[in-house]
């Protein structure tokens, strides 16, 4: 055959999927009260921010999967294209919600929203169609975000990057330097969890949150640095435990998996305040927990009609929610800050609120342009 055929989906990891689904679900919760935080030592649902990090661990273990044994039949674009087709109109639609919301979300904390030129606020919007990210002087909200009308697309800039990383390098290497590389990167897991600062490019503004590994969002640096450490060591460990075909069997192993990813997700921050056990406890879970889950959801089976339904509903409503929920959470971040008196129950409802409408926001987008607009690209686009 050719290196340009089309070549149909494997079968999916249905609980990997639904796993996905839970992450994202999480995410929203994490953001909600991130709110409501006077910093990461003090947030509810403390360690929310992780799920990025289990993404990473997935998509490196998905793309082993789906396409390592494949490249025989397929060209380096024809993998390209299949991977702009499943990510970027969603991320597209992702933009286009934050850029419909950003007006909304208006308040002294978004230092730049509602001032910035209309030049910069519609280069933004171009740019970001484009997964191309901004540096501070097209930042239209004041967050210094690569993405400043959808903050979570930071992370789909460095999946993308791990997708080009992938294509390029990471498939053409044995296991054996393969793992090498893993645990290279998994030194900068340590490096940044631990505050170590070897590099010296973690800095002292980032005090706020060390022994943590927050931030990947912005162009500078040090943040430049956290995020190639937050897909590096998760990306390459799932693509070398798709290599190695080591799975765990675990009965019920959806429900264990998911009830593993909460507890890890909603722990308080270990040891208090600036605290070396927190790091720990970052360090621990992305080397070790997230491959372990990985592993036991790659090799538990689900029983009975209903969990399938449930894996498959979190599986394909997990992208539409990460990456289109923040503009709604920007603005409950405004009502929040500028209801700060306001009762218990109007905050509940307001928490309540963003939920749902984020969840039905995501579905929508799922049905009504995400799979209809997926399926058009692969009949038109792929097949051709």
């Amino acid at each position: 055959m050719g290196n340009n055929v089309y070549l149909a989906s494997k079968p999916r990891y249905e609980i990997l999927d639904g796993l996905r689904g839970v992450a994202s679900i999480m995410v929203i919760f994490f953001h909600i009260m991130e709110t409501y935080s006077k910093g990461p030592a003090f947030q509810i649902i403390n360690h929310g921010y992780l799920a990025v990090d289990f993404f990473f661990v997935l998509s490196g273990f998905v793309i082993g999967y789906a396409y390592d044994d494949r490249w025989d039949k397929m060209s380096t674009w024809g993998f390209f294209k299949r991977r702009l087709v499943r990510l970027h109109p969603m991320l597209i639609m992702g933009t286009i919600v934050g850029a419909c919301f950003y007006f909304f979300g208006q308040c002294p904390q978004f230092g730049l929203e509602g001032y910035a030129n209309g030049w910069k606020f519609l280069a933004a919007f171009v740019l970001a169609l484009f997964m191309i990210p901004v540096g501070p002087g097209l930042d239209v909200r004041g967050w210094g975000e690569m993405n400043p009308l959808n903050g979570p697309q930071w992370s789909l800039t460095y999946e993308y990057i791990g997708n080009i990383l992938y294509a390029f390098i990471f498939r053409k290497l044995p296991n054996l330097a393969l793992a090498i590389l893993t645990g290279a990167a998994a030194f900068c897991t340590l490096d940044l969890c631990l505050n170590l600062n070897v590099f010296g490019l973690l800095t002292e503004g980032r005090n706020y949150a060390a022994y943590t590994v927050i931030g990947g969002w912005s162009l500078a640096p040090e943040q430049i640095y956290i995020g190639f450490t937050r897909l590096l060591y998760p990306f390459l460990s799932g693509l070398l435990l798709s290599r190695i075909g080591k799975r765990i069997t675990v009965k019920g192993g959806f429900w264990w998996c998911s009830l593993i990813l909460v507890a890890i997700f909603s722990i308080p921050c270990v040891g208090g305040p600036d605290n070396i056990m927190n790091g720990v406890y970052n360090a621990a879970c992305i080397l070790f927990i997230f491959p372990l889950v990985v592993m036991m959801g790659a090799g538990s089976q689900l029983k009975g009609e209903k969990s399938a339904r449930i894996c498959t509903f979190l599986g394909e409503i997990s992208y539409p929610i990460y990456i289109t929920h923040y503009p709604i959470l920007y603005m409950q971040m405004n009502w929040t800050w500028n209801h700060m008196d306001a009762p218990i129950y109007a905050h509940v409802v307001v928490a309540i609120s963003s939920v749902l409408i984020s969840i039905g926001l995501a579905y929508a987008c799922l049905k009504l342009y995400d799979l209809p607009v997926r399926k058009w690209l692969t009949e038109n686009w792929l097949k051709k």
